[in-house]
């Protein structure tokens, strides 16, 4: 007598959608991760007379186009109005515990005379304020 043998199944797990799953996941996770922020201590620190202070660094863009049009932080501006524009915005140079140091970051267009830029340096000089000029690299 002849028995014939079942087949046997092999058992599968159906794993495509499970990259899609777990790319969620991850997506979601890292999304919430960002937006959580640490709960933080807050500790009365104790006073030091040799302690240094915290100098905060800002920039502020200047640029002057080939027709000598000014703009600070991409607002176009005249010419007799930077200095008034600059002074207002470097006023306060204390937040809170800490200083805070202005750095005019000058981008001058290279068919300019010399002539404009060093009077915008004239114009930091008398605000006391460090500028740096931007130039390409060769």
């Amino acid at each position: 007598m002849k028995i014939e043998r079942r087949k046997t199944r092999l058992a599968e797990v159906y794993t495509a959608s499970l990259n899609d799953i777990m790319f969620f996941l991850l997506l979601f996770f890292l999304i919430i991760s960002t937006m959580v922020t640490p709960v933080a201590l807050k500790v009365m620190l104790p006073h030091s007379s040799t302690a240094e202070k915290v100098i905060t660094k800002k920039n502020i863009m200047l640029a002057v186009t080939a027709d000598r049009q000014y703009f600070i932080d991409d607002r176009k501006v005249e010419f007799k109005e930077i200095e008034p524009a600059l002074a207002s915005m470097v006023k306060n140079k204390k937040e809170g515990n800490a200083e805070i140091e202005y750095v005019v970051l000058l981008q001058a267009d290279m068919s300019l005379n010399l002539q404009p830029v060093v009077d915008l340096i004239d114009i930091a000089n008398r605000l006391q304020l460090k500028m740096l000029l931007f130039v390409e690299k060769k």
